[in-house]
C-alpha cells in the first residue's frame, strides 16, 4: 500500500490499524515457573534459578482434585507442604506464589451439576486453610485453577470459576485458568472461562498415545494449526512453555505408560523407526513399577531450545496481550542442567 496518495484522516486510520496488530506490538514480558511437586522444597539450584533469572512469580501446585468412584465424589489429593526454608526463601526474595489446583476433566464429567458449587467452596476452603497455615497471604495476588474441560464440562467448570471467583478469597486478587491450544482455537464450542487472566498451555499439543506422533510436548508444526487467531481470543493471556522430558512406553502399538528415568542400557535403536527417538526394550525388566518387556517401544520425547525457540517465533507475531509473563513447566534441577544459561535466557526472552 502507498501511503503518500492517502487523505490525512484514512492515513490515521491506516497507521493505527497497522500499529494494533499483534506483531507490530513490543511485549513487556515477566518470567514464572512452575512448582509441581507435593513438597514444596526448594534446593539450592532451584533458589539460585529463581535468583539468576529474576523470577518475580512460581506457580505451586497446592492439590489436585480426582474423582474418587467408590465414593461418587471429587477429592483433594496431594496437598501441598512447604518446607520452612522454602517460605523463608519466598519471603525474603518477595517471589509471588500462585497457588494452582488441578481438577481432572472426569470430576467434572462426573459430578452432579448441583454439587458443583459446594465443591467450588471446599477448594476455596482448603485454598485458604493451606495460605493462612504457612503465611502466605502477603504473597499472594493470583490463584490459578488447571483443567482440561471441554465442550460437555464448561457449564459445570465455569459456574465453579465463577463461585471461586465471587469469593471473599478472591477480594483484591486475580483468578486465572490454564487454557489448552485446542480451547483456544475452538472457543466457539468450549468457551471462555470466567476468570481475569489465562495462561496458554504451548506444550503437550500432540497425541501422546499414538505410537506415530513425533513429540507430543512440542511441535512447532503441530501448534501452527492452533494459533492463526490467536489475538482474537478475549482474555489477557500468559504463555507456557516446557522444560521437560519424558519417555513415552508403548506395547503391541499400545500406550502404557510415561517413564522419567530408563537406562540407555536397556533401549536398541528400532529399526522401523526413521525419526531416530524410539527404541526398543532389549530384555524384560522392573523399572518405576513398570514390567517392561523385550521389544516394547519407548518414544523419547525432549522440549529441545530449538523447538522452543522455533514454537516462540510462531507465537510472537500472534499475542495481542502487551503485559504477560513467560511461565515455564517446570523448576526442577534435572530439567534446569538440559540447557545452558544462554538458552535459558533466551528462552524467557523469546516472546518480547
Amino acid at each position: 500500500m502507498r501511503y503518500s496518495n492517502l487523505p490525512c484522516s484514512l492515513l490515521a486510520l491506516c497507521l493505527l490499524m497497522a500499529s494494533c496488530r499483534p506483531g507490530h506490538q513490543e511485549h513487556d514480558t515477566g518470567r514464572g515457573f512452575y512448582y509441581w511437586k507435593s513438597v514444596a522444597a526448594l534446593n539450592g539450584p532451584e533458589q539460585a534459578a529463581i535468583e539468576k533469572w529474576q523470577v518475580q512469580k512460581i506457580y505451586i501446585k497446592f492439590f489436585d482434585v480426582l474423582w474418587n468412584a467408590p465414593r461418587q465424589t471429587p477429592v483433594p489429593v496431594a496437598k501441598v507442604r512447604f518446607a520452612d526454608s522454602t517460605l523463608s526463601f519466598l519471603r525474603r526474595h518477595s517471589v509471588r506464589v500462585i497457588p494452582t489446583v488441578f481438577i481432572t476433566n472426569e470430576s467434572l464429567q462426573n459430578i452432579d451439576p448441583v454439587k458443583t458449587i459446594d465443591l467450588a467452596r471446599r477448594i476455596i476452603q482448603l485454598l485458604q486453610a493451606t495460605i493462612l497455615d504457612n503465611d502466605l497471604s502477603g504473597a499472594i495476588d493470583e490463584v490459578q485453577i488447571d483443567c482440561d474441560w471441554t465442550a460437555s464440562t464448561k457449564e459445570k467448570y465455569f459456574s465453579l470459576l465463577q463461585t471461586i471467583r465471587d469469593s471473599e478469597l478472591l477480594k483484591g486478587r486475580a483468578l486465572s485458568a490454564t487454557i489448552r491450544l485446542y480451547q483456544c482455537k475452538y472457543s466457539m464450542k468450549t468457551g471462555v472461562p470466567p476468570v481475569q487472566r489465562g495462561l496458554l498451555m504451548c506444550y503437550n499439543m500432540g497425541n501422546l498415545k499414538d505410537p506415530h506422533t513425533t513429540n507430543s510436548i512440542i511441535d512447532p508444526a503441530e501448534l501452527k494449526k492452533y494459533i492463526g487467531q490467536l489475538h482474537r481470543y478475549p482474555l489477557p493471556l500468559d504463555i507456557g512453555l516446557p522444560l521437560f522430558q519424558w519417555k513415552v512406553l508403548y506395547r503391541n502399538g499400545q500406550y502404557k505408560g510415561l517413564l522419567q528415568e530408563l537406562p540407555d542400557s536397556l533401549l536398541l535403536p528400532a529399526i522401523a523407526n526413521r525419526k531416530g527417538n524410539t527404541f526398543e526394550i532389549l530384555k524384560d525388566t522392573l523399572i518405576q513399577q513398570y514390567e517392561l518387556k523385550k521389544a516394547d517401544l519407548v518414544r523419547q520425547e525432549d522440549s529441545n531450545f530449538g523447538s522452543i525457540m522455533q514454537a516462540a517465533g510462531l507465537l510472537k507475531p500472534q499475542l495481542a496481550t502487551r503485559h504477560f509473563s513467560v511461565v515455564l513447566f517446570h523448576l526442577d534441577p534435572l530439567t534446569l542442567h538440559s540447557y545452558t544459561d544462554y538458552e535459558l535466557e533466551k528462552i524467557f526472552n523469546s516472546l518480547r
